[in-house]
């Protein structure tokens, strides 16, 4: 029927302003910035990079891999390699970002920097203050800015930040395995040759 559409979304605005008057379910507003409404687990408004521990530079996950600069569609994230390496979760040296800023004003919030980073290290985050005066000084973030615990990530996203520990937990046994296996084989080859040595004598 021509205009159906039309008629359904007129009745769903009614229902809530009559609602309204009833209902505390039915009220579309609250009396912000004293009211806030509570944020879905869902929600994601800009980027912040999570680290383990209480040392926000030591625990960076960000290992300065430049996917999520590459991938971004606005390209408002830079990144500048360090020329140093550090030990990362696994404790193998890695690169870290000298420089990570995110341009805010620029972000269209659109989530493909944290579904293509491999390290868990860049997510999303729900804050959505973040009025400014000064658009291209206050709005341009810098790795500082951006670093936030992983407590804070299950804070906001409790079931994706679960799934990303086991994710990065998983990752530190293979490794740990790989390398219990690695110092074996070197135990053995090193046994063998000192018997062997002997009996080439």
């Amino acid at each position: 029927m021509l205009g159906e559409g039309i008629i359904k979304g007129m009745a769903e605005t009614a229902r809530n302003f009559l609602g309204s008057y009833v209902s505390d379910e039915r009220l579309t507003t609250v009396q912000y910035p004293e009211e806030r409404l509570p944020q879905l687990e869902n929600a994601r408004q800009f980027p912040f990079l999570v680290y383990d521990g209480d040392d926000w530079q030591k625990g960076l996950r960000c290992v300065s891999c430049q996917i999520c600069e590459k991938e971004c569609p606005p390209k408002c994230i830079y990144i500048v390699k360090s020329k140093d390496k550090k030990p990362d979760y696994k404790g193998q040296p890695q690169f870290y970002p000298a420089v990570f800023d995110i341009d805010l004003s620029v972000c269209m919030s659109c989530g493909i920097c944290a579904e293509v980073c491999p390290f868990e290290s860049i997510k999303m985050d729900t804050n959505y203050e973040w009025s400014r005066t000064d658009r291209f000084g206050s709005l341009l973030v810098h790795k500082e800015q951006l670093a936030k615990p992983n407590t804070h990530y299950h804070e906001i996203h409790p079931t994706d930040a679960a799934a990303s520990d086991a994710v990065l937990a998983a990752e530190i046994a293979k490794a740990q395995a790989k390398a219990k296996a690695a110092a074996e084989a070197k135990a053995k080859a090193a046994a063998a040759q000192s018997t062997a040595v002997p009996a080439a004598a």
